[in-house]
């Protein structure tokens, strides 16, 4: 279990033969989860600033291509500040960044994703806890504070770029439990 609180970004040093190979200052012992732009990871090996995992051929399929630099966040422990909102490291889907205007990134995403977006509801891109700002037929809007920007990979997005996003969890359940959903 995650937040979306991203800890660093993380440089990728290599992805060959499913195994991902990530400079980091984070330490996690092996065995431990670490949320990877937003896709939840096992610490295979810790060793000079490396983080190295194993990455299934399921996960490669539901998520975008990892860029140079990635979102890292250990996963969350007793008593840990919780900030964002709860966030799995399952990938629902992968998005586009359509446009960007300041601070604003509108995000065209698939109608799977789409049916769990609300206004001002969460959802986690390349595993950043953010609030939707506004949602359209194909699409929504999410604003990022400066700190966000600066911190994370987001602010290093283009037109076209490919995101993870994985939508609330809640609203899945709520759709699982309702009659007729």
């Amino acid at each position: 279990m995650f937040t979306g609180i991203v800890h660093e970004r993380g440089s990728v040093a290599s992805l060959e033969a499913g195994r991902l190979v990530v400079e980091s200052s984070l330490e996690p012992e092996i065995g431990d989860s670490v949320a990877v732009d937003g896709v939840c990871l096992t610490v295979t090996a810790r060793e000079n600033g490396r983080l190295s995992f194993d990455v299934m051929e399921e996960t490669l399929a539901r998520s975008k291509p990892f860029r140079d630099k990635v979102n890292l966040e250990p996963a969350l422990r007793v008593g840990d500040p919780l900030g964002g909102h709860y966030v799995q490291g399952h990938v629902d889907g992968v998005g586009r960044l359509r446009a960007r205007v300041g601070e604003r990134l509108a995000i065209e995403a698939p109608p799977e994703i789409l049916r769990y977006c609300v206004e001002k509801g969460s959802i986690a891109v390349d595993g950043v806890s953010l609030t939707i700002a506004a949602l359209e037929e194909d699409a929504f809007t999410v604003a990022l504070v400066a700190h966000t920007l600066q911190v994370t990979t987001l602010g290093a997005l283009a037109s076209g770029d490919e995101v993870n996003l994985e939508v609330d969890v809640l609203a899945k359940y709520v759709e699982r439990l309702l009659p007729n959903a």
